[in-house]
């Protein structure tokens, strides 16, 4: 069952367990979303499976590939030259009066 967590107004982020997490480009294809989408999981449950360390290092590589063929991680997708605020806490960010104005009920989802 997915959560339906606070999204900033912007687009750029979700808030989770507290903190901004970047969102995945919005300017990519369904196709290429999906792939990488799919990629991501396959390699989440390579890290879970891994035996040895150089199978969970191998697999976690994949998971920040696929991280940033979705524009979650690595260079910004956005071009007007904000900087990427990802683990940073929204009361302690550019969102802060975004982030104040929310409803309490919406900061705990």
């Amino acid at each position: 069952m997915r959560k339906d967590h606070p999204e900033t107004p912007d687009g750029r982020y979700f808030v989770a367990k507290g903190r901004l997490w970047r969102k995945t480009d919005p300017r990519l294809s369904d196709t290429d979303r999906r792939a990488a989408v799919k990629r991501l999981m396959q390699a989440r449950r390579d890290v879970f499976r891994a035996e040895t360390e150089a199978e969970t290092k191998d697999a976690r590589a994949h998971v920040d590939a696929a991280k940033h063929d979705l524009g979650e991680r690595g260079p910004v997708w956005w071009d007007d030259g904000a900087p990427d605020e990802t683990r940073t806490a929204p009361w302690n960010s550019s969102y802060a009066d975004w982030w104040a104005a929310l409803p309490d009920d919406a900061k705990t989802a």
